[in-house]
């Protein structure tokens, strides 16, 4: 069985909602207090969702196999001030953790570039926790370099963590 990648549908929200939230407890475990991981909403997390594939901002992907999800990617224009208009960005990439190293996040990186490109996105981007040794691990290997100079500080849930955002070539 391989692997597919569609568009989501509204269907597909609270399958996205329970891999955000999954995703987020285990990936961020030992970098966000576990009370904040423990408080993480399926039902917030949905709505989310549900609207973001309702207005298609971003682009939502699910991949699968037969019709089970395992993981999905978010992605659309670059939300930072002063990009030009055809710098792309991941807003969100996340696989089930019981689907880790199986291939997914290649997939929806695959569908996100090709969406982008189509788009006439020459450049994408995306931020992600300087402590996140995974993701980093896995955009690096997926090309992306960290841009320099473009760390900053943000809270969650009480916690001050470092993003970096992360660039690379989509030509």
């Amino acid at each position: 069985m391989s692997i597919q990648v569609r568009p989501a549908t509204l269907r597909d929200a609270k399958g996205i909602a329970e891999i955000h939230v999954a995703a987020w407890q285990d990936a961020y475990k030992g970098l966000l207090p576990d009370a904040t991981l423990d408080a993480l909403s399926v039902q917030k997390r949905q709505a989310f969702w549900r609207e973001a594939i309702d207005l298609c901002e971003p682009q939502v992907f699910v991949a699968h196999i037969d019709n089970q999800l395992m993981g999905f990617v978010g992605f659309d224009r670059s939300r930072d001030k002063g990009t030009p208009s055809t710098t792309g960005e991941i807003w969100a990439l996340y696989a089930n953790p019981v689907h880790w190293d199986k291939g997914v996040g290649l997939a929806l990186w695959d569908a996100a570039r090709d969406g982008l490109q189509e788009e006439g996105c020459t450049k994408v981007t995306l931020w992600t926790y300087l402590r996140n040794d995974r993701g980093l691990s896995f955009f690096e290997k997926a090309g992306f370099k960290r841009e320099l100079g473009s760390a900053k500080t943000t809270e969650v849930g009480g916690t001050r963590l470092e993003e970096l955002r992360l660039h690379r070539s989509l030509v």
